[in-house]
């Protein structure tokens, strides 16, 4: 799994278009192994891109759960404590 894919279901506010689409194009990046797609494969890039960012709305769309939502800011201090203590900068 790519460490640049962040979790987006249940958080407040909710994920924006552009947080689904930039974690689609980290997955298709993957999945291709392409940063950035030849001219003959762009058409077909993009396509991917928007095809997994229209499966990442409906699957969050669809997704239910009894926990409260995340805070955005609390989920990021504790990405980068966890950060800190694993690669000892913080």
């Amino acid at each position: 799994m790519c460490r640049n894919i962040k979790t987006l279901f249940n958080f407040e506010p909710p994920a924006t278009e552009l947080e689904i689409r930039d974690a689609s194009l980290q997955f298709v990046r993957k999945l291709s192994g392409f940063a950035v797609p030849s001219q003959a494969n762009e058409a077909a890039f993009e396509r991917a891109v928007e095809e997994v960012a229209a499966a990442a709305r409906t699957l969050i769309a669809g997704l239910v759960t009894n926990a409260p939502p995340k805070d955005r800011e609390v989920e990021a201090r504790k990405a980068r404590e966890r950060s800190g203590r694993r690669f000892g900068g913080g």
